[in-house]
């Protein structure tokens, strides 16, 4: 594997890689590597013949300067898990790189409707940050295939809905979310946990799967089921920020009759804010 930090030897590489015929797939990453990202790897390596994985801390999508600076940086380790997965080539750009002219002077992407409410809410400019860099990387790259974790359920509907909307040509493939033992979903920001706070972040994912049942069973009185996981989760240790229903591909507020559903929700817990969702369907 070979670890490039300008826009032009990235695209040298990806240019030499598709005049010899491969397909090029893309694993857009913010590092501190962990398997959920080497699954996406994998997938890409099974999908595609030239596998470029990116390593960047995007400051943009940060609303917060303290979660920006402790955020992990581990890029030896993350280099070796990558070659040990075969990926053929890492993008590591500087902010300098990314943003030239500053980020105050950073044209700006932004992705109406799916990002609204949820972590849109909690995190004010969360998702413009999200696109602009994925957009940039994207345009940088230009892949024949994207992949990314299902575990980042809003976050994928904003790149999905971007790439549709924008015309851009190329798939993107959403992975399933890969889980610890205790059903916890894999994420840099369980670096933050203790490990009886691991133990006890497996919570989220039963009351998710305990939502999901009631539904299955018949019931659509989604609101009252999420407060009672909320409070519950509240008991338990959490720092509830949402539970909630929504229609799975356009992400808005569930109503009965509605086939395709997602439960998504976002906790604190400890110094961690967690995310996770399950799909329903009822068709």
């Amino acid at each position: 594997m070979k670890t490039v930090e300008t826009i032009a030897e990235l695209q040298a590489e990806v240019k030499a890689a598709r005049d010899a015929g491969k397909r090029i797939g893309f694993v857009p990453t913010m590092g501190n590597l962990h398997e959920g990202h080497m699954i996406l790897v994998d997938q890409a390596s099974e999908e595609c013949d030239f596998v470029v994985a990116s390593i960047f801390i995007n400051p943009l999508q940060f609303n917060d300067i303290d979660d920006l600076g402790r955020y992990p940086r581990t890029l030896a380790a993350d280099q070796e898990h990558l070659r040990d997965r075969d990926c053929d080539l890492l993008f590591f750009p500087s902010v300098d790189e990314m943003y030239p002219h500053g980020q105050d002077a950073q044209t700006t992407v932004s992705v109406p409707v799916v990002s609204e409410g949820l972590c849109g809410s909690s995190r004010p400019g969360h998702f413009d940050g999200v696109a602009t860099v994925v957009s940039k990387l994207f345009h940088m790259v230009q892949p024949d295939a994207a992949f990314f974790g299902e575990k980042d359920f809003q976050q994928l509907a904003v790149i999905r809905k971007m790439v549709s909307d924008l015309n851009l040509p190329f798939d993107v493939v959403g992975v399933p979310t890969c889980r610890e033992e205790n059903g916890l979903a894999m994420s840099s920001r369980n670096n933050y946990l203790s490990e009886q706070e691991k133990d006890n972040a497996g919570h989220i994912y039963r009351l998710l799967n305990e939502i999901s049942d009631s539904i299955l069973g018949g019931s659509s009185q989604f609101k009252t089921l999420c407060d009672a996981a909320k409070k519950e989760l509240a008991t338990l240790g959490f720092k509830p920020d949402y539970i909630e229903v929504r229609e799975a591909n356009s992400l808005r507020p569930a109503k009965a009759g509605d086939n395709e559903l997602v439960v998504l929700a976002a906790a604190i817990l400890g110094k961690a804010r967690l995310i996770d969702n399950l799909r329903i369907n009822l068709s």
